[in-house]
């Protein structure tokens, strides 16, 4: 006759076959999950190496074409790669009425100290705004960048410059005014005459 504790025994022997069997399965599913994450992480790196390669041939390309049009003698600025999009024939690009438009280019200070920490928690676009309304008028992105290293802004890109327009160029707080030129869509009521 079998006893109480038997019948327990048996089903509790069979639960942990269960429960093992389980884990298993579980086991597997995740060595294959890793597996494919394994091969997404790849197919993301060589899209990343695709797009910097295309990313180096349009610039190796914008840095002949302003080279050959004597824009620049040393590497070509956000601004200048830019305007040289924007103009699609040389004799487009050496106009008189493109040279009176152009303004020089500020210089992005190398080794600037950061002289506050008013930006450190700020996003750029927060940031941004404080600076063109202390400004009182648009500034090119090389600039904005000088001043946000100064006011403690840390940026984690490789191209901040790029990241401030980038950021600028799709919220609708910010308008460019020139290339590489950024300006608050709407000045205050009170500064407006």
């Amino acid at each position: 006759m079998h006893r109480p504790s038997d019948n327990l025994l048996s089903r509790l022997e069979q639960s942990l076959r269960e429960s093992r069997a389980a884990r298993m399965h579980l086991g597997a599913r995740l060595r294959e999950l890793e597996a494919e994450a394994d091969a997404v992480r790849a197919e993301l790196a060589e899209m990343d190496t695709l797009a910097s390669q295309t990313e180096a041939a349009i610039y190796r390309l914008l840095s002949s074409v302003l080279a050959s049009n004597n824009l620049s003698s040393s590497l070509p600025s956000d601004s200048e790669l830019e305007a040289a999009m924007r103009y699609s024939s040389p004799a487009e690009r050496n106009s008189p009425a493109v040279e009176e438009r152009r303004q020089p280019i500020p210089l992005i200070r190398s080794h600037v100290e950061a002289l506050s920490d008013r930006f450190m928690d700020r996003t750029i676009p927060q940031a941004v705004t404080l600076l063109l309304r202390e400004e009182g008028g648009p500034l090119h992105v090389n600039e904005i960048y000088n001043r946000l290293l100064e006011g403690g802004f840390r940026f984690s890109g490789q191209n901040p410059t790029i990241s401030i327009a980038v950021s600028l160029n799709r919220n609708n707080r910010f308008r460019k005014v020139a290339p590489g030129t950024f300006d608050l869509m709407i000045r205050d009521a009170s500064k407006a005459s």
